[in-house]
């Protein structure tokens, strides 16, 4: 069996074509509210610290079908305690699930509802609460409190549109600590915080593109203000499927140049898993006649020196092998960059029989120096296998080998039928791991606590007002502008660019000179600590005001700024004042000019320098007494007037 993958930086266009590569995004983003979403609660307030810790166990529900979410059950099968680490100041009962919710939080909808008019939504014209199960203990009541306020929204994106399936308005779920064994603990500070989640349609079809359109999603959000910025408060899922595949769902992906190495090794993955599910069913093994044997070798492996046995026997841990019937080659076959299909196997049994301990497994097929052959030889007897087939084996406390040996012949069954529909977690090395069997629709119920809510045309109206100009119309008259490229995205993404376009409209200062005083020059007093947040709309408004009436403040302005930035006690004004210079007329400078061609200039090889010597020398005298073109014109003028003119 075969396998030939490009290497990312090799792939095309038309490779992820012939692929029939599709992607989509989940965006979640945090919006910027005083309060939480359904309580009163103070919302972006994140310690470490807690004041105190309750624990719960997880159990699913049934949907109103009466059945159960896949999902629901395979975290009901971990058997987690969850631990829940609080402080007072940030939650209430309602997160605990002690008391009902409020009513939802106005400031929250109102800004879901400006996202979405931005992006072109069909606004909804009523709100209903809906329930959406978590098991995983992110969320303390085991569901998350969810609603749609837009559906049907795009995006341009060249020279096509990428279609926006809705914008949800949620809740925030907790912050997770540490998940080992059959323990998960979690931080509440995060929990109950109005995110919006934007679902795009699988309309991208290379990586490069999807990382494309998330930063424009990205820097649209932020162009209203009134979304948290810093770590956390963004988060991205990707769905990824390739042709003869399934949806695949990478979430918790944190940075997005990361998109398209995660999309990339998604691709390979699910390449991979086709190609073995095409060789399973050459060698005759299926779904059905798929075949395996459990056994327990624990008294087989009393004198070997691997060390992660060792110790499991030390621990009194049980060991079992499986036998898979047929499956010789295919636990060693590659997947992703630096993985092959047992690490999948090790994954399920890490994740849902809650073996954390890493190694979790061994394979017959593992090309390292573990147990030897002699003791892979008794071991085969036991399980009846032949050369053909291949074991695993596994270790853990009886209950949990029990969960894990069940999930490696679930898994095995599994790639006789291809890809399995899973979430899985991105990684820092852009490959991911199993997080979850992919949810259903059953997860999904209304919320008998919250009546709906109606979204009167009034309300509409008064948020289209405040809506800010959308990235791509900014983006494009910027360019004819003269706006240097590296700042355009930076200013039609900031809350600033309505300051930006008032300056350029009311003054005659160039728009690129506003633009990196705005947005080039605060960051750099940012990141030598000096506090640009002082320097408000109105100061700004102050500063081009003074400029249009003294142009020549232009030329020691960003000196003026900085004074006042580096003294707390600093008034703006008065420093704008102190260096307004007394006037200096035309005559004055004239003299200036006529002197330094009698007496300093020196012997230049050509007109050109000889010019340039007589303004820079004009210009250390007069600097922020009169304008340079001015200057530049009388240079020009006295040097033409005694004989010296260009050739």
């Amino acid at each position: 069996m075969s396998n030939y993958f490009k290497a990312f930086e090799e792939m095309t266009e038309q490779d992820y074509a012939g692929l029939g590569l599709r992607a989509g995004l989940e965006i979640h983003q945090q919006l910027d509210t005083a309060l939480k979403l359904f309580c009163r609660c103070p919302a972006g307030r994140y310690s470490e610290d807690y004041d105190a810790e309750i624990l719960r166990h997880m159990r699913p529900t049934l949907s109103e079908l009466g059945e159960y979410d896949g999902t629901a059950l395979m975290e009901y099968k971990t058997k987690k305690e969850i631990i829940y680490q609080i402080k007072h100041e940030s939650v209430c009962t309602y997160e605990m699930d002690d008391t009902p919710p409020f009513k939802i939080n106005q400031q929250a909808l109102d800004i879901a509802l400006e996202i979405a008019i931005l992006l072109n939504y069909k606004l909804v014209s009523e709100i209903h609460i809906a329930r959406k199960q978590y098991l995983d203990g992110s969320i303390p009541t085991g569901f998350q409190r969810t609603t749609i306020v837009g559906i049907d929204g795009w995006i341009p994106f060249q020279k096509r549109k990428i279609g926006l399936i809705q914008l949800g308005l949620e809740e925030d779920a907790c912050r997770e600590v540490s998940d080992i064994g059959h323990q998960r603990v979690y931080l509440t500070d995060r929990l109950g915080m109005p995110l919006i989640e934007i679902v795009t349609r699988p309309d991208m079809h290379t990586p490069q593109e999807v990382a494309a359109v998330a930063n424009i999603l990205r820097w649209s959000v932020r162009s209203t203000g009134k979304v948290r910025r810093g770590i956390g408060a963004a988060r991205q899922d990707v769905n990824v499927s390739i042709t003869g595949g399934t949806r695949v769902e990478i979430k918790g992906v944190h940075r997005i140049p990361l998109i398209p190495l995660l999309i990339y090794n998604e691709a390979s993955r699910q390449f991979s898993l086709l190609k073995i599910r095409d060789e399973l069913h050459k060698r005759g093994i299926n779904s059905k006649t798929m075949h395996a044997r459990v056994k327990e070798v624990t008294h087989l492996l009393g004198d070997t020196l691997w060390d992660p046995i060792r110790r499991a026997l030390k621990r009194n841990e049980k060991i079992y092998c499986v036998n898979l019937k047929g499956f010789r080659g295919i636990l060693n076959y590659p997947t992703q960059t630096g993985k092959v299909f047992s690490g999948e196997i090790s994954e399920r049994v890490r994740v849902i029989a809650c073996l954390t301990r890493l190694p979790n497994i061994l394979t017959s097929e593992s090309g390292e120096e573990t147990i030897d052959s002699y003791i892979w030889g008794k071991i085969a007897k036991v399980v009846h296998a032949d050369m053909n087939d291949a074991q695993i084996l596994v270790w853990g406390n009886e209950k949990d080998v029990k969960t894990a040996f069940e999930e490696i012949i679930i898994r095995a069954r599994e790639a006789t039928e291809g890809i399995p529909g899973e979430t899985r977690q991105a990684l820092a090395d852009g490959t991911n791991g199993f997080e979850r069997i992919l949810p259903g629709p059953d997860r999904m119920y209304p919320d008998t606590d919250l009546p709906p809510l109606d979204i009167s045309e009034e309300r509409i109206k008064q948020l289209e007002n405040l809506v800010p100009k959308s990235l791509w119309e900014r983006e494009k008259s910027y360019r004819k502008m003269g706006i240097p490229k590296h700042l355009i995205i930076p200013i039609a993404s900031s809350p600033r660019a309505n300051l930006f376009e008032e300056l350029c409209a009311r003054t005659t200062v160039p728009p690129v000179r506003i633009a990196r005083l705005l947005f080039e020059k605060t960051v750099h007093w940012q990141r030598r600590g000096l506090s640009v947040e002082r320097l408000s709309d109105e100061k700004w408004q102050l500063i081009f005001d003074c400029i249009e009436k003294q142009p020549v403040l232009l030329e020691k302005v960003e000196d003026i700024i900085e004074q006042f930035l580096k003294k707390e006690d600093a008034h703006l004004e008065m420093l704008l004042k102190k260096y307004i210079p007394a006037r200096i007329d035309k005559v004055q400078i004239r003299k200036v000019i006529e002197s330094l061609i009698k007496n300093e200039i020196p012997v230049l090889s050509s007109v050109e320098k000889m010019q340039r010597y007589i303004m820079g020398k004009t210009m250390q005298n007069c600097r922020g007494h009169i304008s340079g073109e001015i200057i530049h014109e009388l240079v020009n003028e006295i040097l033409n007037s005694v004989g010296v003119e260009n050739e």
